[in-house]
């Protein structure tokens, strides 16, 4: 970036203004200090007419910093076509905004953290390619009520996924409470569908990944998510719950 900038015959103050970044920002990413997130990089290929090398660079680095074991399926989400995902405890990595990923994140370990919430938010960028994959989530209501950041972190949480309902691409289904004992309660899971490749099933434990493409695992959480699909609210009603979730349960405290 700094030769491209100089050949420029630019500061790092005068392409901070340019982007409207700071200078001082820049020079941290210039110098290796900070990561740059997918927005920055945009911004200045185009300040500097780089022909987006920048971005597909800094792709690469985001890439190369998630764990060993989950670029794997980082790529899957890059190539699927269709990805079927329930979620036990919270929102999918896949809608969370930069906020609830921060504290998601972070409720560990905080070393890092920057550059761990700018790789989760990259992994978003699936979204918008020329064919995005069609994406539907079943959500537990557990994942409404478990307060994560705060209360504006949260009601700034369910307004996106309320936004990202409308989009064709994208659905949400929320498992009520009432829905009582159903087929997810051994734990969240995936289903990556693929155009001319085996379908895989991914679940995740404590540091590891484990996705699969046995058929017998296929077609047992394939049924399972059916049953999920099945219980859960429709769309409209799924979106009505999470607006009441949004306005009684996270909106406006008062001192």
């Amino acid at each position: 970036m700094r030769r491209c900038r100089e050949a420029a015959d630019l500061t790092q103050r005068q392409l901070g203004e340019i982007v409207n970044y700071t200078g001082s920002l820049i020079g941290q990413i210039e110098t290796a200090r900070k990561v740059p997130t997918l927005e920055f990089s945009e911004r200045v290929d185009a300040a500097l007419g780089t022909g987006g090398l920048l971005s597909r660079l800094v792709q690469l680095v985001l890439r190369s910093q998630l764990p060993a074991w989950f670029r794997e399926v980082a790529e899957l989400q890059a190539r699927a076509t269709e990805i079927y995902s329930f979620e036990l405890g919270m929102v999918p990595g896949l809608l969370q905004t930069q906020a609830y990923a921060r504290a998601v994140l972070g409720a560990i370990d905080q070393r890092g953290l920057d550059d761990r919430t700018a790789v989760r938010m990259a992994r978003q960028r699936i979204f918008d390619k020329e064919q995005p994959p069609l994406f539907w989530v079943v959500l537990s209501e557990t994942a409404l009520v478990q307060q994560i950041g705060g209360y504006e972190v949260m009601r700034e949480q369910l307004a996106h996924l309320l936004a990202l309902g409308g989009s064709p691409q994208i659905n949400v289904q929320v498992l009520p409470f009432s829905a009582g004992a159903h087929a997810g309660m051994t734990g969240s899971f995936d289903v990556y569908r693929f155009a001319g490749d085996p379908t895989i099933v991914y679940t995740e434990g404590y540091g590891s990944a484990h996705p699969t493409a046995s058929p017998d695992t296929v077609k047992d959480c394939s049924l399972r998510y059916d049953h999920l699909q099945a219980a859960a609210l429709s769309l409209k009603d799924s979106a009505e719950l999470i607006r009441r979730a949004m306005e009684d349960r996270y909106g406006e405290q008062v001192a």
